[in-house]
């Protein structure tokens, strides 16, 4: 068992099957020792769907689209850990989150939402997981979900 592995389980989460494709598109994608990893959306084995579903400022709290952000962060790790068959040594650094919050004009808090998902890379990854960051607002995602994030990471090869 890694230290990243045990700190996820420290944490309350296992590390799912990395998802497959719901598109036209490939999980990720490796550039020298950028891996980027495709949109992640808060759904995982034992997570049920309808709770990450919503809109931010129209009945979904700052809460749940924060759970959905941790959940994201979770699907991120498994592609990465699928890309780098599991070998977590290989990680040097998470360069960079893109978070995308399905949320009314008026919500401003799409950072604060994110969190969910830079929180738990620092949790689990600490200073590896520090990262740059985008948190933007979307008029809708797929499925209806609340929260997207890809991610672009540093690996050795």
């Amino acid at each position: 068992m890694t230290d990243i592995t045990a700190k996820l389980k420290e944490l309350g989460y296992t590390l799912p099957n990395a998802a497959a494709p719901a598109a036209n598109y490939v999980p990720f994608v490796q550039v020298g020792d950028l891996l980027h990893v495709s949109g992640q959306i808060p759904w995982t084995q034992d997570a049920e769907p309808a709770l990450y579903k919503g809109v931010l400022g129209a009945g979904t709290t700052i809460e749940q689209g924060q759970k959905a952000a941790e959940l994201c962060a979770i699907g991120l790790l498994a592609q990465l850990s699928a890309a780098i068959d599991g070998d977590f040594s290989r990680l040097v650094q998470v360069v960079k989150l893109g978070g995308f919050v399905n949320s009314t004009p008026d919500f401003v808090d799409q950072p604060v939402v994110i969190n969910g998902a830079s929180n738990l890379m620092v949790a689990a990854l600490g200073d590896k997981g520090r990262h740059a960051r985008t948190a933007v607002s979307a008029a809708s995602l797929p499925f209806g979900i609340a929260v997207e994030i890809d991610g672009i990471f540093q690996i050795k090869a």
